[in-house]
């Protein structure tokens, strides 16, 4: 198991405690001056549970967001520690009468900020700079209050307020303790001296959050509201505390799960009309030699050359655009979405590429109108310069896998695929950095259609993040790293694919270049390398069918060099 935190604002920074799941020893508490420290080194939380606002809403109706408002009732004459938190642009205020004016003009009643709020403000800026920098996080790090916590572990509001005009109200104090040790933590952990930098009743909070960290591993989460709704940026909106009825869960359930099919289906609805429906070729039983009930579905004739336009849509119908547009890292094909997307809504595209994107791939982007800034050997280069610039710009910014709304996005082709082909028994869905196959993974989770990845054999995120448990670092070497060329699929993948991908097979490069070469010699489909890979993974034996076994094959990408396809012999 991993380990898992429950965070809290202290004096000097954060204070964390931190817990090794599989292991629930003592828990340690450390205080860190930055969010972003907790996630480096070899005990970093792959679950947050923190108390601070994620998510900020670009106007207000009523006494602050819909979570606040919700979970206030159930705390008695502690709701008033729930405070009401302002739009995004009264939050990014650095003067506290320049937060006012903000607040009242973006609120309804109006409604000015507290003093206590604003000493908060520097915290939820800092969350919420890193949430959006690295979407990823997105799927590790849950906003808690403490209050709430203890109020469901107590299943009745609390007796005592922990503080008194400003003064630690012992009585509040040792009914928190009573509360989080009949919960599971050691005596000792939870009435020992904070570390310095944090006050004992920040600890306490960092207990409370830690428990209902260990609740949401264990798949008895509950949002306040459920499901949680989404800021313009696309952060979650949502107070999580627990459900003390719920079984531990040994499979997510449905409402738990970070991209669900009503998700996919709401993606379908947005998408429709602005993204094609693409055919399925038929081919039949025995057809190329297999014993499988074989047919291929043509993604490759989507606009923009790709699947990627689903997800881009779906990014740019779902979030508000900044005046500065979107931005995008890309090995090409998203890029080419992002700025066709862009072109069709009428929004500025800025599109980061490696050195490595092939020219056709370029030309695309600039064709679709996009500005196009080329430099990095990798695509991860290409990302760390987009985040940069969406930083520096305050762009939207559009992942290629990393993001549900782009998940979900890619999603409505497994969505597409069902109700074209009901009866298939097992899809190939080529892999990058595992937004596609996250999406057609999320939509056939627990049915009968088993999700088989193929990555490149020296280009293999996934295939290595499923035998690590996690997320890890891969070397990319394939003649398809333009687009399957991701060192890391990040945790969201990871989340959504550890349980619904049924395995990873791996197909070597010649297998590739022989995809391509049959796919344009027997159906006349100029397909690129990384569109071609899950046929190679069937004409290579690298996937084995049975015999009768109904088999779809995805034939993703279509932004090929066709002279370097002629030079293949094709």
């Amino acid at each position: 198991m991993a380990w898992i935190a429950g965070v809290d604002g202290c004096k000097a920074g954060w204070i964390a405690a931190l817990m090794n799941d599989g292991q629930p020893a003592r828990p340690v508490l450390r205080v860190v001056p930055h969010l972003a420290d907790l996630l480096a080194g070899p005990d970093a939380p792959t679950l947050i549970a923190v108390d601070m606002p994620i998510g900020l809403p670009d106007r207000t109706v009523g006494s602050g967001r819909g979570p606040e408002q919700a979970v206030r009732s159930l705390l008695g004459e502690r709701q008033s520690s729930v405070f009401a938190i302002p739009s995004r642009t009264a939050v990014h205020a650095e003067d506290y009468w320049e937060a006012c004016r903000l607040a009242l003009e973006t609120s309804e009643p109006p409604r000015k900020v507290s003093k206590q709020g604003f000493f908060l403000f520097p915290k939820i800026r800092e969350i919420d700079a890193m949430l959006r920098a690295e979407p990823e996080l997105q799927s590790r790090i849950y906003e808690v209050h403490p209050e709430l916590a203890f109020r469901t572990m107590r299943g009745a509001p609390l007796a005592h307020p922990k503080k008194i005009k400003g003064m630690i109200n012992q009585a509040g104090m040792a009914e928190r303790q009573a509360l989080l040790i009949a919960a599971g933590l050691p005596s000792e952990s939870v009435t020992t001296r904070p570390p310095r930098g944090a006050a004992a009743d920040d600890a306490l909070d960092s207990f409370a959050a830690l428990i209902v960290a260990r609740h949401i591993r264990a798949g008895r989460g509950k949002p306040f509201p459920d499901p949680p709704g989404r800021d313009s940026h696309g952060l979650p909106i949502a107070i999580w505390t627990f459900d003390p009825d719920r079984p531990p869960a040994q499979e997510p359930a449905m409402s738990d799960r970070p991209v669900t099919r009503p998700m996919i289906e709401e993606a379908a609805k947005r998408i429709a009309g602005h993204a094609r429906v693409t055919p399925v070729m038929r081919l039949g039983q025995g057809a190329l030699g297999s014993v499988a009930d074989l047919s291929l579905k043509l993604e490759c004739v989507q606009h923009a050359g790709s699947f990627k336009t689903r997800g881009a849509f779906n990014n740019l119908l779902s979030l508000n655009v900044p005046a500065a547009g979107v931005a995008a890292a890309s090995g090409g094909n998203h890029g080419a979405a992002v700025a066709y997307a862009a072109g069709k809504r009428g929004v500025k595209a800025t599109i980061f590429v490696p050195e490595i994107s092939p020219a056709a791939k370029i030309e695309a982007i600039k064709r679709f109108g996009a500005d196009v800034i080329v430099g990095g050997a990798q695509y991860d280069d290409a990302q760390a310069a987009c985040d940069r610039f969406v930083a520096e710009t305050g762009a939207l910014k559009i992942h290629p896998f990393a993001a549900r709304e782009t998940i979900t996005g890619q999603g409505t082709l497994g969505y597409e695929w069902d109700g074209q082909e009901p009866d298939l028994d097992t899809v190939l869905v080529a892999v990058g950095g595992g937004g596609l196959i996250s999406g057609i993974a999320a939509w056939f989770a627990g049915s009968k259609v088993k999700v088989v990845g193929v990555e490149p054999e020296n280009s293999r995120a996934l295939q290595a993040a499923l035998e690590a448990k996690g997320p890890t670092d891969v070397s990319v070497v394939s003649v398809a790293a333009d687009s399957l060329g991701a060192r890391n699929v990040g945790q969201l993948v990871y989340d959504v694919c550890k349980d619904a991908v049924d395995h990873v097979a791996l197909v070597a490069d010649a297998a590739i270049t022989a995809a391509q070469v049959q796919l344009w010699r027997d159906f006349r489909l100029a397909v690129e390398p990384g569109g071609a890979a899950a046929f190679g993974a069937l004409i290579s034996g690298a996937y084995k069918p049975k015999q009768g076994e109904r088999l779809g094959v995805l034939v993703c990408g279509a932004n090929v060099d066709l002279t370097k396809l002629a030079a293949l012999g094709a």
